[in-house]
């Protein structure tokens, strides 16, 4: 994902993180020690864009609101499961590159997420 393809809104915003790790991870093989962390990221990164979209519908401030933890938390969590597989698995310098970029969205949605959170305690 470049700064030029990101999507305003956030909702589509997570659903192309959501989209982009799938495509990442169904260009390469994995070998055994990785099947735990691909299976990871993969739930993780579509509870990012899951639960921004129930936050969207929530029922209450306070139901919003822990959605919004909730996809900030998976975000974060992605970031992780991202950063394994970068570092136990060789890869080319263009996966590289698409690794690096699905870490900088995901610690971007986290520092979003974490900035709506705050401002909707504060209100």
């Amino acid at each position: 994902m470049n700064s030029h393809s990101k999507p305003y809104n956030l909702e589509e915003r997570t659903y192309q993180f959501s989209l982009s790790v799938r495509m990442f991870l169904k260009q390469h093989k994995w070998d055994p020690v990785s099947w735990s962390d691909v299976t990871q990221v993969l739930r993780s990164s579509g509870s990012v864009a899951a639960n921004f979209v129930e936050a969207n519908e929530g029922i209450s401030q306070n139901d919003k609101l822990y959605r919004l933890r909730i996809s900030k938390k998976e975000a974060k969590e992605s970031g992780l499961w991202l950063r394994l597989i970068g570092e136990t698995n060789t890869t080319t310098n263009i996966q590289q590159t698409e690794l690096t970029a699905l870490k900088q969205e995901a610690g971007e949605l986290v520092k979003i997420l974490a900035v709506i959170i705050r401002n909707k305690e504060n209100s």
